[in-house]
């Protein structure tokens, strides 16, 4: 519940509807910023259409991503596919970028090594990921400590050749929605492995890794965390935890372990899944943790598939906006006003990318029409000097309703 004191503090940093300034001049074929939310309805990959959506509630955007349609190697003749990734970044912004920046170069880069995609290709594409990354943060650690606690989860989804592979470090999630002949229903199925401390088989993995380590998991207040500290067990940077040199001062110390260790505490390395696409698989649903904070697995699948495909990812957003207000007590216009920062005592960065998939169009071999490079709630195209506007909660987004999990609009 929401106490009149606590809101008194929060209405100060309020903002007029900030899901609805500077709309009126961001339409482009990048997407469009609505404030806090950025979206890009709709588009067309190799295999189908997508929807992609992003939510800012940090006072630095944390999340990151990405979707690549065409090649997936440097090689003339190499595979066409579609990728996406999900890099939900922690303790800073930085190394969610800097995967955005390098994990699909590395992944083509072997990609071309290879001639082919598989399981081997991404896992050394996240490795490579890794070191580059740690080799950034031991270059940087003098002048900027901090960039030894920042880290990111890391969710990718490929699809090439009538193949899915899905690789996951961290705690985002895939979901698959599947036609069920049987009752022409269409179900969820999760797809991606969560790697966080809250799992009673993540904690066991941790111990059998750490058998001479009774404190490698920790309960505080209420919370399974990694050495009392962080609560994903697999993520790319988090320096600190991997490498003892970085596990000193100057790094502050709330980060700093009162003993040293000889191996890593954290590891890069995915949990990968491959398998074969069949024309029952309707959708996949890529999201970072904070949709699936509010929204479940059945929940995102029924909104995918009864309502129009333009806008979709903004919808299961919407979705997750209403269920955060809705558990503090307040109404959803409410939340909206509240500006970055504040916003995160109410919900995380949210990030969704919605992959339709055509069944004529996923097993074909060959594809020559336009390639497709878009990162989510990027700014580098936003003008600084335009001027705010306004925009009706109607015209943003339709009215939150009991139903709406149900009901398009």
């Amino acid at each position: 519940m929401v106490t009149t004191a606590f809101m008194k503090i929060v209405s100060r940093c309020w903002k007029p509807s900030v899901e609805g300034e500077n709309s009126a001049s961001k339409r482009d074929a990048s997407g469009r910023f609505d404030g806090l939310l950025w979206h890009k309805d709709s588009g067309h990959h190799v295999n189908g259409e997508f929807s992609m959506a992003v939510v800012q509630a940090n006072n630095l955007l944390e999340d990151h991503s990405q979707l690549e349609s065409g090649p997936m190697s440097s090689l003339e003749a190499g595979p066409q596919g579609t990728f996406v990734g999900i890099y939900d970044g922690h303790g800073g912004p930085e190394a969610a970028q800097f995967v955005n920046n390098n994990l699909f170069n590395n992944i083509k880069k072997f990609t071309s090594e290879s001639q082919g995609m598989s399981a081997d290709v991404i896992n050394k594409a996240f490795l490579a990921t890794e070191e580059q990354f740690l080799s950034l943060v031991w270059k940087q650690w003098p002048k900027k400590p901090h960039i030894a606690s920042v880290g990111s989860c890391c969710l990718v989804g490929v699809v090439c050749s009538g193949f899915l592979y899905i690789a996951n470090a961290g705690d985002s999630r895939v979901v698959l929605g599947r036609l069920d002949n049987s009752d022409n229903v269409v179900k969820d199925v999760q797809l991606s492995s969560e790697h966080n401390a809250s799992i009673e088989s993540v904690r066991e993995e941790l111990r059998l890794l750490h058998p001479d380590d009774p404190q490698i998991v920790v309960l505080k207040h209420k919370v399974w965390r990694v050495k009392g500290l962080i609560q994903v067990t697999r993520s790319i940077g988090d320096a600190y935890l991997k490498k003892a040199e970085f596990n000193k001062e100057p790094l502050l110390p709330k980060f700093i372990l009162p003993e040293t260790f000889d191996k890593p505490i954290l590891s890069a390395e995915p949990s990968i899944l491959v398998q074969k696409l069949y024309p029952e698989d309707q959708f996949l649903i890529f999201a970072s943790d904070g949709l699936w904070e509010h929204v479940s697995n059945q929940q995102a699948v029924d909104i995918v598939n009864r309502n129009p495909r333009n806008g979709i990812a903004k919808r299961l957003v919407k979705a997750a906006l209403c269920e955060a207000a809705k558990k503090r007590e307040m109404r959803y216009l409410d939340l909206k006003k509240i500006g970055r920062g504040v916003r995160r005592h109410f919900h995380d960065d949210i990030t969704v990318i919605v992959l339709f998939l055509d069944s004529h169009l996923v097993h074909r071999s060959s594809y020559h029409g336009p390639l497709l490079s878009i990162r989510g709630a990027n700014r580098t195209h936003e003008s600084t000097g335009l001027k705010q506007h306004l925009q009706s909660e109607e015209s943003c987004f339709p009215k939150c309703t009991r139903n709406y999990f149900l009901e398009g609009d």
